[in-house]
């Protein structure tokens, strides 16, 4: 038999550091890099330094485990020795306006760019206008005029020299000019025309003709003079233009000769201001035009396409850029083009493009919580996009889904060169990692979380620089060697094994801030073990008022529970009920009924709907065993029920299927079972007893069962020996068990546990095929045959009469 019978030391490992050399938390270097998740760190450091498409890091692992701070802290880290990405620009695009140019400049350069531009914009309106108010300007003006004015006129003295030697003046008018009958140098009039014979009206008309087809030519002359005019204009303000604004472009150029496509925009630029250098030239008549505001706005629109949008400024980044982004919405990762009310119309332009978090990670890093991203509308689908074309693309995202047609620019894509990041549960990288075929290629790197890690020397010191680490960081008061002690302990009992620490520092760090919370109220100057023990209790005490009120039911009685005593066909069982942020064991009876029958075990708690699936299968492991133990001795006619009493919500986990078997073999058997214990434990077909979670918790819970109905000194709890190692008990129930006033035993067999319920040897198999006399699975396999020998005169006594009235018949 391996019955265990634990002393105090065994059910709660201390701390002791009385041989550590720090006397507080302040002697303590605090901790630099992560504690206790080596395969994770790895993980994510092989990750970060492999510079492939594809090995983005999905951190995986409970929540509270450190990986959004730790994600942080050592890509802060990397990213510090990196270099420095370059700026990125928007620029008006002049050849087609609605496809914004994309310039990258060396880091901080960005800002330099846009400064020279808004200097020579300044140095165009000044310059322009200077230049053609000149007197030189002028004069070479006048010259062309001039030469036009006098070529215009010799050509018109020459027409009106051919009219009047035809007899005719000429008088111009909008459409050209009129041709007029002269006679003796007076012109003729309409009267005088008509009183005219035919042969000397057609004369005139000959003539009128012959001086209008002249005057055409004329016409054409001078509108060709016209025309050499205004390129000659056009040529003069193209070299006055040039000579004013083309030493600021030159030298803008050479400065930014290094980069093509800057040198290229610039060029661009000057040929834009060259055509338009009425934009910049001064009109005084202008100045007091009633509609000259509205002209402004107009000069301002136009003034805009020589702007430059600095959409990242790496200037003031040390490394590459790091970017957690807490909120990764469509537009927040990708970027923007804004609009804006003009005068009642929706307007844009590229100088309303808005960075998104992956424009200010590019060149370096990008955090993001995958939960998220997976709950922010197409944000999952954008982040995969831009990762496999690897570039960034502005887009609305209302054209995806067709809800506005509006003519929007399109930017230039950037290219991208950024490493992710993602945070996540187990549940979601699983989901992704089956169902989305892109994650497995975009996120090539997992980086497991775990929620617990050895308890060795090297790591409690560890914990003690986590704790320095926080008092530093967040302005507490330091723990001393024995508050540290206790919350080394706690860790434990969060992992749920003497042998581990957790990880899950979420709730640490709570301990920490509510135990510097009480030190504060008492006035300490250190955090003590007392301030931790009470932070502990406080914690608890929020959140166990179910928990109490079933302490409170039990003790009046309106929970069923056998304390004392023995039953037959009745267990007490343990369970926990998680509330989420606490959790607690709940004691409760489990009674069985056998009789004769052919249905098996009936699970009462499956009939009523209220069994979940892994205790329905728990039911079915008791039938292999009892088929296993005695089907091969006797054939099993029983019918068995099992209930958990005074249960009314959903029963799920096989941690009862221990005590859901003893009930049943000792109604079997009919031997009584001492009810001053309770068993948790699940059980396999072989017999043997296995490990469950919330051990500690299930002792509490029955102790304080025991505590309020009062201790008798044989009441404790049946644990299987595999969860030895689980126990870490809180110190009233140590303290009890070392006086003796409680007891937990181990089993690691069915068997065990038949024999510490019942106190009667559990009998082995002889080669008889019965078990030794007067044991307990005896009584089971007696009762069994009683079952098959009724069942046997039953069938007989039924054959009997059937061949009886068979007879009869006849």
């Amino acid at each position: 038999m391996t019955i265990g019978h634990l002393n105090s030391s065994e059910i709660r490992l201390s701390c002791n550091l009385e041989t550590v050399s720090f006397k507080t938390t302040a002697d303590v270097p605090p901790l630099e890099g992560m504690i206790g998740q080596e395969r994770a760190v790895k993980a994510t450091e092989f990750g970060l330094k492999i510079k492939r498409p594809g090995y983005n890091i999905f951190m995986t692992g409970l929540t509270g485990t450190g990986k959004s701070s730790y994600a942080q802290s050592i890509v802060e880290i990397i990213s510090a020795e990196e270099t420095v990405p370059d700026d990125w620009l928007y620029v008006y695009n002049f050849e087609h306006p609605g496809e914004p140019i994309a310039l990258n400049l060396p880091a901080g350069t960005g800002t330099d760019f846009r400064h020279h531009i808004e200097e020579l914009l300044e140095d165009l309106k000044e310059n322009i206008p200077k230049a053609f108010d000149g007197e030189d300007y002028e004069r070479q003006k006048s010259v062309h005029v001039k030469e036009f004015q006098d070529a215009r006129a010799e050509y018109l003295d020459e027409l009106n020299k051919v009219a009047q030697e035809k007899g005719f003046a000429l008088k111009r008018t909008s459409s050209g000019f009129v041709t007029i009958p002269m006679e003796d140098g007076e012109q003729i009039g309409e009267d005088e025309y008509a009183k005219l014979d035919q042969e000397k009206k057609d004369e005139l008309e000959k003539k009128s003709s012959e001086v209008q087809i002249k005057a055409m030519e004329i016409m054409r002359k001078v509108q060709k003079l016209e025309k050499e005019l205004k390129e000659k204009l056009k040529e003069l303000d193209q070299e006055v233009g040039m000579a004013a604004v083309g030493h600021l472009f030159n030298e803008l150029k050479e400065q930014y000769g290094q980069y093509p496509e800057v040198k290229k925009y610039l060029q661009a630029f000057q040929e834009d201001v060259l055509s338009n250098l009425s934009d910049f030239r001064s009109d005084e008549e202008d100045q007091q035009n009633p509609m000259m505001w509205l002209r402004q706005q107009g000069q301002e629109q136009s003034d805009r396409r020589y702007k430059v949008n600095l959409l990242v400024d790496n200037r003031e980044t040390e490394g590459a850029p790091m970017v957690y982004e807490t909120n990764p919405s469509y537009y927040n990762l990708l970027g923007r083009v804004e609009y804006e009310n003009r005068f009642g119309t929706v307007m844009t332009d590229f100088t309303m493009i808005k960075s998104g978090a992956l424009h200010r990670a590019n060149g370096g890093y990008l955090i993001l919580q995958a939960r998220d991203v997976l709950t922010s509308i197409q944000s999952w689908e954008v982040l995969k996009r831009v990762l496999r074309t690897r570039e960034i693309r502005i887009e609305n995202i209302s054209e995806h889904f067709g809800l506005v047609a509006m003519s929007t620019l399109r930017p230039q894509p950037i290219p991208l060169n950024v490493k992710v990041v993602m945070i996540g549960n187990p549940f979601i990288y699983f989901l992704l990692y089956h169902y989305d075929e892109d994650f497995r290629k975009l996120f090539k790197i997992k980086a497991d979380f775990d929620i617990e890690m050895e308890r060795q020397d090297d790591n409690v010191l560890k914990m003690a620089s986590f704790i320095s680490f926080h008092c530093n960081s967040q302005g507490l008061r330091h723990f001393d060697r024995a508050a540290v002690g206790e919350i080394v302990e706690y860790s434990t009992r969060l992992a749920e094994n003497q042998d581990k620490l957790s990880t899950r520092f979420n709730e640490i760090v709570d301990l920490l801030f509510e135990s510097d919370a009480w030190a504060d109220l008492e006035g300490a100057e250190l955090v003590d073990k007392n301030h931790v023990g009470k932070a502990m209790e406080e914690m608890v005490y929020r959140s166990n008022k179910y928990e109490q009120k079933i302490i409170d039911s039990i003790k009046e009685g309106e929970i069923l529970l056998d304390l004392e005593g023995q039953k037959i066909g009745q267990v007490n069982a343990l369970s926990v009920i998680d509330q989420g942020d606490y959790r607690f064991g709940r004691p409760s009876r489990i009674t069985a009924s056998t009789y004769l029958g052919r249905k098996g075990i009936i699970n009462i708690e499956r009939e009523s709907e209220l069994s979940g699936r892994i205790h329905s299968k728990g039911i079915l492991i008791l039938n292999g065993y009892l088929g296993a133990k005695y089907g091969t001795l006797v054939p099993l006619n029983l019918t068995a029920s099992l209930c958990f009493e005074q249960s009314y919500g959903g029963v799920d986990g096989d941690s009862a299927s221990a005590a859901e078997l003893l009930s049943l073999l000792s109604s079997l058997a009919e031997v009584p079972l001492r009810q001053e214990l309770a068993v948790t434990g699940s059980i396999n077909q072989k017999g043997e007893i296995q490990p469950v979670g919330g051990v500690s918790a299930k002792i509490e819970g029955f102790y304080m069962a025991c505590k309020v109905k009062g201790l008798t000194g044989g009441q404790g709890v049946i644990i299987p020996g595999k969860n030895k190692k689980s126990l870490m008990l809180k110190k009233e129930v140590v303290e009890a068990v070392e006086k003796g006033s409680f007891n937990i035993y181990t089993i690691d067999t069915v068997d065990d546990g038949l024999e510490l319920l019942s106190g009667i040897e559990p009998g082995r198999l002889t080669e008889e095929g019965t078990f030794s006399e007067g044991s307990f699975n005896q009584k089971v396999l007696e009762k069994l045959q009683q079952f098959n020998e009724i069942l046997s005169r039953d069938n007989s006594r039924e054959k009997t009469d059937r061949e009886n009235g068979d007879r009869d018949g006849i």
